[in-house]
């Protein structure tokens, strides 16, 4: 059974930086691009970034290019996401998820993310 466990949420101040990781278990599938969305209260899931399996490619959205980063160690099937300069509009409980058919070239659509993990909560205070 393929379990995704997000991990490094918590309560920061406006400014401050967190580090959340994504470990994959159980997976039945080779390689796979990982994707890290959010959603906050009263607001649909959307995209933040994503990467893929081999050559680290990167994808962001536009709110928080420059400030997060991605990347992954792939021998302990780990994905981080660095987050730097946090905001109060980044709050927000903060999914991974991964997709087996989309291996180098990952995509913002969750709807190609075929496993998820439950989430891990962000608070930024201002």
């Amino acid at each position: 059974q393929v379990q995704l466990v997000e991990s490094g949420g918590g309560l920061v101040q406006t400014g401050s930086s967190l580090r959340l990781s994504c470990a994959v278990s159980g997976r039945t599938f080779s390689n796979y691009a990982v994707g890290w969305f959010r959603q906050a209260p009263g607001k649909r899931r959307e995209f933040v970034a994503a990467i893929g399996w081999s050559f680290g490619r990167t994808y962001y959205a536009d709110s928080v290019k420059g400030r997060f980063s991605i990347s992954r160690d792939n021998a302990k099937d780990t994905v981080y996401l660095q987050m730097n300069s946090l905001k109060p509009e980044d709050t927000a409980v903060y999914y991974c998820a991964a997709d087996p058919g989309r291996i180098e070239v990952p995509t913002s659509t969750s709807g190609s993310y075929d496993y998820w993990g439950q989430g891990t909560q962000v608070t930024v205070s201002s």
